[in-house]
């Protein structure tokens, strides 16, 4: 038997199906979904950048302090602490902290005036090192050695919190989009499912016409796959205009942090094919439950 015209591709599914497409709440349910998707996406994509960039301008950064009262102990502590710092393998780069800068991190700390009284400040250095965690304790065992009043701090330690909390953030939004993934699957299922309970006697006639189940369900394929398209197209401009605004707002902060986390070309490029992801998944989805529901019969 001749197949009908109807049911090829290129043929109007208007004459069979009504087009529904951006009229029913499917594809605008499916937008939302996938707004969400990408923000998610996007918050896991600068907690990663910005966990990559503590790890690699903190991880290895040292600060140690020569804490003596006597200034003339204080600048000989200093310059043996100097010393043993460009003798070692381990240093790749030792610079002195100017008095200045350390009176002004303490004023900043304590109040303005507070240094109005004559305070013994430590002289502190600023150490890079290559080696992590075991090069420090190496490093802090050398110092107090040959300079008691030598005192080594990590400054990978005191951001432990912060490091904590991005990897927690980026589990956060792995997971958030994983439910909305699931969630989406779930709306394009229902979809399916009521289309073809609402075309049953359209269907029927299909079959009596010699149409397979595999030609029946191209037509609704073919239409959820319209409608997802619409909602991504979307979902994708809204996400856009929500990063960009927040982007900006988050730029006038000045934060070292901020920077570290804003998006790069690569990661927009990702993002922006994660709806072209939602529009494959909603197809093979539809696919899979209307030839289950054909299968089965009504």
């Amino acid at each position: 038997m001749r197949q009908p015209a109807s049911l090829r591709l290129d043929a109007p599914e208007r004459r069979l199906l009504p087009d529904g497409r951006a009229e029913g709440p499917m594809p605008w349910v499916l937008a939302i979904m996938l707004f969400l998707l990408i923000l998610a996406a996007a918050g896991g994509l600068a907690m990663t950048r910005a966990a990559a960039g503590l790890g690699e301008g903190i991880a290895d950064r040292v600060t140690v302090q020569i804490v003596e009262a006597d200034p003339a102990a204080r600048e000989r502590g200093t310059a043996r602490a100097l010393q043993l710092l460009a003798a070692d393998p381990a240093t790749r780069r030792a610079a002195r902290v100017p008095d200045a800068e350390v009176a002004a991190l303490v004023e900043a700390g304590l109040g303005e005036g507070a240094l109005a009284a004559e305070v013994a400040l430590p002289a502190m250095i600023d150490v890079d090192l290559a080696g992590g965690a075991a090069a420090v304790d190496e490093l802090r065992a050398r110092l107090r050695a040959a300079v008691p009043a030598a005192r080594v701090d990590a400054n990978g330690r005191w951001l432990a919190p912060v490091a904590d909390l991005v990897r927690l953030l980026r589990l956060l939004a792995a997971g958030l989009m994983v439910l909305m993934l699931a969630a989406s699957a779930a709306v394009v299922a229902l979809a399916a499912r009521a289309a073809l309970n609402g075309h049953r006697g359209t269907i029927e006639t299909l079959h009596l016409l010699g149409a397979t189940d595999r030609q029946i369900v191209r037509l609704f394929q073919r239409r959820i796959a319209l409608d997802a398209v619409f909602g991504g197209a979307v979902a994708l401009a809204a996400a856009a205009a929500v990063l960009l605004l927040l982007g900006a707002r988050l730029a006038e902060l000045q934060s070292s942090l901020v920077s570290l986390a804003a998006l790069r070309p690569s990661s927009w490029a990702l993002l922006a094919a994660l709806p072209a992801a939602g529009v494959l998944l909603a197809t093979l989805v539809a696919r899979a439950t209307l030839l289950r529901a054909l299968r089965r019969g009504p």
